[in-house]
């Protein structure tokens, strides 16, 4: 009489295990088949609802002056550039010294203005973006209990458009706004 190695006793349980767990998910499959899900686009809500289009006009508006601030020290950078790189060979090393110095100098504001006017831009825009997200998730709790959702979720690599639930939202949004 043979007996079974070791391994075959193994896929053996293994396809027993398989099969149990194949039966117990069908068991279950009613229960997930009554779930109501949806999905949504946190992008197009920040930027297709009319919150997000006011908060942007309300941002540029807010950022226009030290933009073009920022712009205009970039301009003289360049021209100091230029203007230094023409008449660095014609000028004597003290002066050149001098003169480059300046410019290193000019660099390290032109940076600095540039790095905060990054930094404040972009905590504004995440408080305004903060905003519409508080407002968003108001109205999707509301939606998910008058609709009877189970679960929101968002930001997904793919959604069935059938689940997509991005319009009546901006729909709400639109409406409050």
């Amino acid at each position: 009489m043979k007996t079974a190695s070791v391994p075959a006793l193994a896929v053996t349980a293994m396809r027993s295990a398989a099969i149990a767990m194949a039966i117990g998910m069908c068991a279950l499959a009613p229960a997930y088949a009554q779930s109501k899900i949806a999905w949504l686009s946190t992008e197009r809500i920040y930027n297709e609802s009319r919150m997000a289009r006011a908060a942007g006009d309300r941002l540029a508006e807010e950022f226009r002056s030290r933009e073009r601030a920022v712009q205009d020290l970039a301009a003289r950078l360049k021209g100091a550039a230029e203007k230094l790189e023409k008449e660095l060979p014609s000028l004597a090393e003290p002066e050149r010294i001098k003169r480059q110095r300046e410019y290193f100098e000019l660099d390290k504001e032109f940076q600095r203005r540039q790095r905060e006017f990054r930094e404040d831009l972009n905590q504004r825009t995440n408080e305004e973006r903060a905003m519409i997200s508080d407002r968003a998730t108001q109205i999707i709790k509301q939606l998910a209990a008058t609709e009877g959702y189970d679960i929101v979720l968002q930001d997904a690599v793919w959604a069935s458009p059938r689940i997509d639930i991005t319009d009546k939202v901006l729909a709400a949004l639109d409406k409050g706004k």
